[in-house]
């Protein structure tokens, strides 16, 4: 099965999960997404990730989603900015504020993949992947 947007697929299963109140979800690995996965971590927004599976081609990311209280999803809006068909780029200084800093863009800058708060401090800009709340 093929993806044609990979990073579109792995929010839908992120928020899909979430609504189900699943425990975790598994994700289709790439180098994006596992990136993405960290970041969503290391801001609080899932409990954690590992990758699972040997070989490159049947490689998952299982990614534990968090819940407020045991019942609230932490995560209460992911939502996909660039897209293939529409490439949403976004020098530092006007990268978005999402709920006036109470979320976060996820932004693939030259760096790497970061939280918008650490392209600002960086002083790079990229490509806005997502905007979570």
């Amino acid at each position: 099965m093929s993806y044609s947007d990979s990073i579109a697929d792995m929010l839908t299963r992120i928020r899909n999960g979430q609504q189900a109140r699943k425990t975790t979800v598994a994700i289709r690995a790439s180098k994006v997404a596992e990136n993405i996965a960290k970041v969503l971590q290391d801001e609080g927004y899932i409990a954690s990730y590992k990758l699972i599976g040997e070989k490159v081609s049947e490689r998952v990311i299982s990614v534990e989603l968090k819940y407020i209280n045991g019942k609230d999803p932490v995560i209460v809006r992911i939502d996909r900015v660039s897209r293939p068909g529409l490439r949403i780029y976004s020098p530092s200084g006007k990268l978005p504020k999402v709920m006036n800093g109470l979320g976060i863009a996820i932004i693939s800058t030259s760096k790497g993949v970061l939280s918008d708060q650490s392209a600002r401090q960086l002083g790079v800009g990229g490509e806005v992947l997502c905007l979570v709340a």
